[in-house]
């Protein structure tokens, strides 16, 4: 179910594609159903969010009349389908295929028509509560919190709004629903009732894990949460053997790839597609997003890696870089204090402090440029490339030149205020050196 507003959010991004770790809230709870094998399955969301989704079946909420509503929304949608079906909520992102394996389990083992997921927290919260029978413990109902008498709302086992259902009890159930409730709104805890009321059976499974049923109302939820998926990545890195100095500080978003042997320093934010091989060090204080880094890469600390950015094995980008849609060779070089953009930077070259690539011209009309640097290329401090521009392998540049013009190799080139290039400088200076 993702056909909820943001009410308590107080957003105008519906609650349920607020971003986690680099994925909207509902994915990670569409990722849990995939992994459970869920099939059909159907995403109920409101007509404004229709395109949001791929790969999935999508059903339409018109109104936003109640979660009983949202799920007779998928009727259509599971027409013919006579399992069990799961009911997740879109902003459950803790969910895990363990806890919801055994919630099945259970409504197995019970025999029964609908089985409820049930919590109980240390901290109370505004949920419904889950009913029981005094002297057998069978589910009665579930009352939502402003339907609760005194006596009901001391219970601790709270309803967690996740489910498993028999297809036919649930039609049933569902057709029977009423809004005469404090909310106003077709509430689909009530079907728990309308299911013992038929003369069907309800369960519940308390989770082992009192987080995973937690919902996401507010921006502080939105935290809790982020914190927790946070915490569950890193251990599954850590696990799979890459050194996470301290994950408290360290956030990885679910889609980065880190090999064995890999470090990530504190203070480090990984982000979208990122790719870390084996002995590459990360951080601290270091953000990568969409960047790849090769075998023994070092990043920062205090470096931005922007999507396109390739470090290949033993290159470097130190202190105070930013580099973007650039690919710096095997042991290249941009120790500190310099921005790389739209660049080949060859194997071996040393970039120096303040160099710049300027890569957009004053002119609109003409394209962005490229500058490529050649393998063994030594930069001056201060440089700049005025895109687009060559440098030839085994050049020298001057401090504090403005580099206009390509560079052919072994030249030195520089000698502000307008660039000289002196062909062959290099290599004649080291056949002299020679002699």
């Amino acid at each position: 179910m993702a056909a909820g507003l943001s009410t308590r959010m107080r957003s105008a991004t519906p609650k349920h594609f607020h971003p986690l770790l680099g994925r909207p809230m509902v994915d990670w709870v569409i990722a849990v159903a995939r992994e459970l094998g869920a099939d059909p399955l159907v995403v109920v969301t409101s007509p404004q969010s229709v395109d949001r989704f791929d790969g999935v079946t999508v059903a339409v909420q018109d109104e936003p009349r109640g979660t009983g509503d949202a799920v007779a929304a998928a009727r259509e949608a599971l027409d013919g389908f006579d399992g069990d079906v799961y009911v997740l909520s879109g902003d459950t992102p803790l969910l895990t295929a363990e806890v919801l394996t055994a919630l099945r389990d259970e409504h197995r083992r019970a025999a029964a028509d609908a089985t409820l997921l049930s919590f109980e927290p240390d901290t109370p919260f505004p949920y419904g509560r889950v009913v029981r029978d005094p002297a057998s413990g069978a589910v009665l109902e579930v009352v939502e919190e402003g339907d609760t008498t005194d006596e009901q709302r001391a219970i601790r086992e709270l309803n967690s709004s996740t489910y498993v259902f028999r297809t036919e009890p649930l039609w049933r159930a569902l057709d029977r629903l009423d809004a005469r409730n404090a909310q106003g709104e077709l509430q689909l805890t009530d079907a728990i009732a309308h299911v013992i009321a038929d003369g069907g059976a309800a369960a519940a499974h308390r989770s082992e894990d009192p987080r995973a049923p937690i919902g996401v109302n507010t921006r502080a939820d939105l935290a809790t949460a982020g914190a927790v998926l946070r915490a569950r990545v890193n251990e599954a890195h850590m696990l799979a053997g890459v050194t996470i100095v301290d994950p408290h500080s360290t956030w990885i978003e679910a889609d980065v790839e880190l090999e064995a042997d890999a470090t990530i320093h504190p203070f480090t934010v990984l982000r979208g597609r990122t790719r870390i091989a084996a002995g590459a060090e990360v951080g601290p204080h270091a953000v990568l997003a969409d960047a790849v880094v090769g075998k023994d890469a070092l990043v920062g600390p205090f470096c931005y890696l922007r999507p396109g950015t390739v470090l290949e094995e033993g290159a470097k980008a130190g202190a105070f870089v930013e580099i973007k849609n650039s690919r710096l060779g095997r042991g290249a070089k941009v120790p500190h204090s310099s921005y790389v953009g739209d660049a080949e930077i060859g194997e071996g070259a040393n970039v120096a402090a303040g160099n710049i690539t300027a890569n957009y011209s004053h002119h609109p009309e003409r394209e962005k440029g490229r500058t490529v640097i050649g393998r063994n290329v030594r930069t001056g401090v201060d440089n700049a490339f005025v895109a687009p521009v060559e440098i030839g392998e085994d050049a020298w540049l001057a401090p504090g030149t403005v580099i206009t013009e390509d560079v052919p190799p072994g030249s030195l080139a520089g000698f502000p205020p307008r660039q000289i290039t002196k062909e062959g400088w290099v290599y004649d200076k080291r056949d002299d050196d020679a002699d």
